[in-house]
């Protein structure tokens, strides 16, 4: 009755129901650490520069900071490039309406962010899919293994709990293994959602203050 000799016993069906969900919780453990360790540094990278940004650093000298050493993990840095790239660009043409080159910057900067929305939100919908449904595929092996228990017993001689346990005990693994599949990946994934969506938030706020400040800078160089 251990539970390697459960496993092995069990039919090849649900052998290979519990392959695939110890598969997917390797997955998706692999993902989690993944994930945390992406969150945790844009997380960082995303209070780094806006503490530079709001030190009063000239935004040119921080943009030519910002392109000559990129930081992939800053959101908000990829945010602030393509928005200034875009408001330099515009400036450069003669006679460009002020309203123009806000539109501009701001398409811009939405683009970016939601380049690093699809960035904030990889590998959510597997975890989300591995939380749902691995439940329901270790019910799929219980129920067949049980089916298996109950048509080996209608052909013994004697009916005992001894005769029926080993078959339902196996049975039963499947959907401890769905379990321990599925409850990581719900708490993962409402975890990495909420912190996406906070960071997404601030990404928004961030654009509708850099913005602003455009908009100043913008409108009172054309009033000169």
């Amino acid at each position: 009755m251990s539970m390697w000799h459960l496993i092995s016993t069990a039919s090849v069906l649900v052998q290979l129901v519990m392959l695939t969900l110890v598969l997917a919780s390797v997955v998706s453990w692999v993902m989690i650490f993944q994930r945390s360790s992406f969150l945790r540094a844009a997380k960082s990278a995303l209070d780094d520069f806006e503490d530079r940004f709001w030190s009063g650093i000239d935004l040119s000298k921080l943009y030519r900071q910002v392109t000559g050493s990129p930081d992939t993990n800053s959101g908000l840095e990829q945010i602030f490039r393509a928005g200034f790239k875009e408001f330099s660009r515009m400036r450069q043409q003669p006679g460009v309406d002020p309203d123009a080159v806000m539109d501009a910057v701001q398409r811009s900067m939405r683009v970016a962010i939601s380049k690093e929305e699809e960035r904030l939100e990889l590998h959510l919908p597997f975890l989300a899919t591995v939380g749902s449904t691995s439940p329901y595929i270790g019910l799929f092996g219980t129920v067949w293994g049980i089916m298996n228990s109950f048509r080996g017993l209608a052909s013994a001689q004697q009916a005992t709990l001894a005769t029926v346990a080993p078959g339902i005990a196996e049975a039963l693994i499947a959907t401890a293994i769905g379990l321990f599949a599925a409850i990581p990946a719900v708490i993962a994934y409402n975890r990495f959602s909420a912190r996406s969506e906070m960071l997404i938030s601030r990404y928004y706020t961030f654009a509708d203050e850099f913005s602003s400040i455009l908009h100043r800078r913008v409108h009172a160089s054309n009033d000169e």
